[in-house]
């Protein structure tokens, strides 16, 4: 049944629907209103969500919590997760399940979302959804991802998501069985002679015959983090591109107000496309290689000095790419952009397909 709510609190009603049991957060806008909703939701399904002294003390206890078996999560905006990189990095090696939220105050967080600050050879899924309805589902996907690959997932949200109010259904949505969690440190092989690991090091205890050295443990994690980038399943969204000259590339709100200055252009007879890289790592590059095949160029709106463009840019080695975006933000730094108005997007379309026919006489 759909409902009025704000995006915070959808998001955690959804997280609680799937299952998650355990959050641990500290408060920063617009992060802050879903550690609020965590903290109200959690106790009446027995779960439990800490106000952490700090994001290392969340990322921690988020931590212990997954190591458990429990569905756990944790989160800030791109500030706080700066602090956390070095547990998620140790975490994706310790292949442990974990949500991680990026409430992101604007969209300067894609190269720490998708390439991370932590170190080795660590990835993590990164889903980033463009409305509240796609929010509800790609974060409850997150921990069915994050159960089945054993790694940890991003949600990468922003300031608008969380303060919009949509009407929404925040119900479980069904997915396959995850896999047994035999791997967690439940207490019961405790005193047996047959105790369990988790660590980032090693993945066995030092009287295991198959145990393996650091070396080559991280190697193998390395080799881990190719086969998800082989097996997982991009997404992205393409509206527009079969006759399209010019494909606007662009990700999470913004997209949608992309997608509407798309569609209006469209109905003025202007031959644009446009596409929405949903997963941002693995990142679709195959489909959208696809998708803007019959396009003369590529233009990219991002609410940064420009970094998901490169990846457009390496997913589309022999065609034009061009950055239409670029740094917006409001006094606060928190995320209400100027530059994203029907009126102005309307205008750099208008500009980069006025300088591709340009270009092309």
């Amino acid at each position: 049944m759909k409902r009025l709510l704000e995006g915070s609190e959808a998001i955690a009603q959804a997280m609680v629907a799937a299952g998650c049991r355990f959050f641990a957060g500290y408060p920063m806008t617009p992060f802050t209103e879903v550690l609020e909703g965590m903290a109200r939701l959690l106790p009446e399904v027995g779960g439990v969500c800490m106000n952490a002294e700090s994001e290392i003390e969340a990322v921690g206890m988020a931590w212990g919590a997954a190591a458990s078996g429990a569905r756990a999560a944790t989160g800030s905006v791109g500030q706080g997760l700066s602090l956390m990189q070095e547990s998620l990095a140790e975490m994706c090696y310790a292949r442990l399940p974990l949500v991680v939220l990026n409430m992101a105050r604007g969209q300067g967080d894609y190269f720490q979302a998708t390439r991370g600050g932590g170190h080795g050879d660590y990835r993590h899924i990164v889903l980033a959804p463009a409305d509240l309805q796609e929010a509800v589902r790609l974060v409850q996907l997150a921990f069915d991802l994050a159960d089945r690959w054993r790694n940890p997932v991003m949600f990468l949200g922003d300031y608008y998501l969380a303060h919009v109010q949509e009407a929404v259904d925040t119900g479980a949505i069904a997915f396959e069985p995850p896999p047994s969690k035999d791997w967690a440190l439940d207490g019961t092989s405790s005193g047996t002679g047959r105790a369990k690991i988790v660590s980032p090091i090693v993945p066995t205890k030092r009287n295991d015959p198959n145990r393996v050295s650091y070396g080559e443990y991280l190697a193998r994690m390395a080799v881990y983090s190719q086969r998800i980038a082989a097996e997982f399943d991009p997404m992205i969204e393409v509206a527009h591109t079969g006759d399209a000259e010019l494909v606007v590339v662009a990700y999470g709100t913004p997209a949608r107000f992309m997608r509407y200055v798309v569609d209006r252009l469209r109905e003025e007879g202007m031959r644009v496309g446009f596409a929405r890289p949903v997963s941002l790592w693995p990142f679709p590059a195959e489909k959208l290689a696809a998708a803007t095949r019959s396009a003369a160029a590529v233009a990219v709106y991002e609410l940064n000095a420009g970094q998901m463009v490169e990846d457009v840019r390496l997913a589309l080695p022999n065609k034009p790419v061009r950055s239409i975006g670029g740094v917006s933000l409001d006094n606060a730094a928190f995320g209400i952009a100027p530059a994203m108005t029907p009126s102005e997007l309307d205008a750099r379309v208008r500009a980069a397909l006025a300088e591709l026919k340009v270009e092309a006489a």
